[in-house]
């Protein structure tokens, strides 16, 4: 008996098979493995539960180190062996890389052969390194461009825009943007509709050129339509100052013709020999002037209210104000009588 009772319990799983008596006193003794299978699996479950949601944390750093807040520890020390020399670089032509540009800029920018062509093929075009900073620091996707991107750019702006070839810096300079647009599908198409609407010196303007024809034009020109421009008349605005295609519509356009319409109650053809009006700030020059006139009994023409200086607006206010009407027999007199 002790053997038979022995047995089981060193060998249990071999003897379960064997003996039918032996299963009572072997049901006794599973609990301890029915113990280790509800300790596994709870074990095994609870690792897969955790390990998930671990993951997330492991990813959300990375998002954090590509700002500015902490570049310099971690690309600096990056594997990618030609981030140093891109950074050693960028800081020879004048471009203090770690300071001006994102990190991940650099990090992306193309291989320090193709860099170094780029910036050769700008500076034979006139860029100064303070050109070369302001347009990498404007819009650091141009360093990420390879020669064959750019070229096509300087061709067209200039055989088809006109565009001087000692303008070349400037235009550059003031939208960076225009580098990184793609001539068939951005560039052409805004120069044909800005020419299809009577503006022909487009050269003048190469900064309309980068932004799309349907999402930023068309919707400014039809607002002038819903506020009771015929559509000649809302193309006229942009035609004499192409400008306008810059200014917001909810930020620029209805506070101020609200205030043109509503407060100074002026006709609509005012704003049409002077679309400048939008130009000048509401707050700092269209509201406090109008006041004026206001309180002194005048009415200027848009032009000669806005465009004087502060001290000129002032003096033609007084002159206006305590200057008296002309006499009967003053060759002002019969001046006054024809206006």
């Amino acid at each position: 008996m002790q053997d038979t009772l022995n047995f089981p319990t060193t060998t249990s799983a071999a003897t379960s098979t064997t003996g039918k008596l032996l299963q009572p006193i072997f049901l006794p003794k599973t609990p301890s493995f029915l113990r280790r299978k509800t300790t596994i699996f709870p074990t095994f479950s609870s690792k897969t539960t955790t390990i998930h949601p671990l993951k997330p944390p492991k990813i959300q750093p990375l998002p954090s180190s590509t700002p500015n807040s902490h570049p310099k520890t971690t690309l600096p020390t990056s594997s990618d062996p030609e981030f140093e020399e891109k950074t050693l670089f960028l800081d020879s032509i004048g471009l203090d890389s770690l300071s001006l540009l994102p990190p991940s800029a650099i990090a992306a920018a193309s291989s320090l052969s193709d860099l170094k062509t780029l910036f050769d093929y700008l500076t034979s075009l006139g860029f100064s390194p303070p050109h070369l900073r302001r347009i990498t620091t404007m819009c650091p996707e141009i360093l990420s461009l390879r020669l064959h991107n750019t070229a096509p750019v300087f061709a067209f702006l200039l055989r088809e825009v006109k565009v001087p070839v000692h303008h070349l810096p400037r235009v550059i300079c003031r939208r960076p943007r225009l580098l990184v647009s793609d001539v068939e599908t951005r560039l052409r198409p805004t120069l044909y509709f800005l020419q299809s609407i009577g503006i022909h010196e487009v050269y003048k303007h190469t900064d309309l050129l980068s932004a799309s024809v349907e999402d930023k034009y068309l919707p400014k020109i039809e607002y002038f339509e819903k506020v009771g421009f015929a559509y000649h008349d809302s193309v006229s605005l942009f035609r004499r100052f192409p400008a306008l295609f810059c200014y917001s519509v909810k930020d620029n356009f209805e506070p101020k013709y609200n205030y043109f319409v509503v407060e100074m109650g002026r006709d609509l053809k005012e704003l049409k020999e002077f679309p400048q009006y939008f130009s000048f700030s509401l707050e700092k020059r269209i509201k406090p002037r109008h006041q004026c006139c206001v309180e002194r009994g005048v009415c200027f023409p848009l032009p000669l209210m806005l465009k004087m200086k502060d001290e000129d607006f002032r003096k033609r206010l007084d002159v206006c104000c305590n200057s008296s009407m002309p006499k009967s027999n003053s060759p002002l007199w019969g001046l006054q009588k024809t206006k």
